[in-house]
């Protein structure tokens, strides 16, 4: 619920301006766009990229080479070759804690590019058995300490290998 100045008594008013006055001056003048120069290059020296699904939906992709890769497994999805492609699934690799000190210590997650089901390598009498295929598109530059850890952590915590393309 916004205020208008000009509802406020004068002597209100005036204190309301000098305030915005001070606000303004510790911001410094704005950004000028013809001194910033080129944009700024990524950080992996990706394009982001965007797809739109045929329901209408706009998904976005951090790089194109992820999003090539969900053209591919969206084909082999409409194919019946595998089933419940779903994008950006997140892992809780521990859980959120409190510690002897009281401080809060964050959980620890993995976010999978891509995860799905695939047909099983071995079959039962009933029919083909589906697997969960957890897929991240890596380059030589993302594979970081951070991801390597996590994914060594999410196959000791839940015993989900994470296949990289």
């Amino acid at each position: 619920m916004a205020i208008d100045v000009k509802d406020l008594p004068p002597k209100y008013q005036a204190q309301a301006l000098q305030k915005y006055m001070a606000q303004q001056k510790r911001r410094g003048p704005p950004p000028s766009p013809a001194a910033d120069g080129p944009p700024k290059a990524s950080k992996y020296h990706n394009s982001p990229t965007e797809r739109i699904t045929p329901s209408g939906a706009v998904l976005h992709f951090d790089s194109q080479k992820e999003a090539r890769r969900y053209d591919h497994l969206a084909a082999l999805e409409r194919a019946g070759q595998i089933r419940d492609l779903r994008l950006q699934v997140d892992f809780t690799l521990q859980e959120a804690y409190t510690d002897t000190e009281g401080r809060r210590v964050r959980a620890i997650r993995y976010r999978a590019d891509f995860t799905y089901q695939a047909p099983a390598a071995y079959w039962t009498g009933k029919g083909p058995m589906w697997d969960l295929v957890v897929e991240d598109v890596k380059s030589r530059p993302t594979r970081t300490k951070e991801y390597l850890l996590k994914r060594k952590l999410l196959k000791d915590k839940l015993g989900i290998d994470i296949t990289e393309v």
